[in-house]
């Protein structure tokens, strides 16, 4: 794992006044560059219906702006995380909105030092729920990628079906039979363009959903997400999706 290339850029400047205050000198805080006693957190949001959400860790604010934070976003939307100090903390994923209906997600991990997790939250408003990963980030030692698959899309009513990823260019499944809310461990992957079908699991028909772009760089780790309501395909904003999320 290489979580020291994993950090967040923290740029801080103040000014402080000297006795006269005729003079103003300005204190740049360097970046911190070595996360390697945190642990890095990110949160990905397929909670249907889910307009914005604030994400809080022994009740201390993480995404700062309200409203930022939907459905389908990861939080932060780029490859890196937040930092956590290690050891267990209190999370609190809520719409912070006086009129929501949204069910506030709260859970209590353990976090360790050097460490990487993924945070998915699921199901509906009102059964909002959670569920932690560990992500184990490796740089690939050729050109390939490793890729992983989370299974989060929703069945209204009775228990939601298992899933098969079949890859069109390497003609087989990739993954097979993954439950609903389960995360893969990730697999080597040859870097190319590849066209990913999802299946109900051991059917080669119907297709519930296709990802014709996906082409990842070298060297980089994925998650693939499935989300959105599992029986619907034509919702405005809830249909089936299998999206890309860069882990590293």
């Amino acid at each position: 794992m290489r979580i020291n290339k994993i950090f967040i850029a923290s740029l801080l400047s103040g000014a402080c006044f000297l006795a006269s205050c005729d003079k103003e000198e300005e204190r740049e805080i360097p970046e911190q560059m070595n996360m390697s006693t945190k642990a890095i957190v990110k949160v990905y949001n397929a909670t249907l219906g889910s307009t914005r959400n604030n994400i809080f860790i022994d009740n201390v604010p993480i995404t700062g702006t309200s409203g930022v934070y939907g459905y389908g976003a990861a939080f932060p939307n780029t490859v890196y995380g937040f930092a956590v100090e290690p050891g267990t903390r209190t999370v609190l994923i809520k719409d912070t909105a006086a009129t929501t209906t949204q069910t506030p997600v709260t859970f209590t991990g353990t976090f360790e030092a050097g460490k990487v997790y993924t945070i998915f939250t699921y199901d509906t408003l009102n059964k909002a729920k959670a569920k932690m990963v560990e992500t184990s980030i490796v740089v690939p030692a050729d050109t390939s990628v490793r890729v992983r698959f989370a299974h989060f899309a929703h069945l209204h009513s009775g228990p939601t079906p298992n899933v098969d990823v079949f890859s069109k260019r390497r003609n087989m499944n990739i993954f097979s039979n993954v439950p609903f809310t389960g995360v893969t461990d990730y697999i080597s992957y040859p870097q190319m363009i590849d066209t990913l079908f999802v299946m109900a699991a051991g059917t080669t028909t119907p297709i519930l959903d296709t990802l014709v772009t996906f082409n990842p760089t070298q060297k980089r780790n994925y998650t693939l997400v499935f989300r959105g309501r599992y029986l619907v395909n034509n919702h405005a904003t809830l249909s089936r999706t299998l999206s890309t999320l860069a882990d590293y």
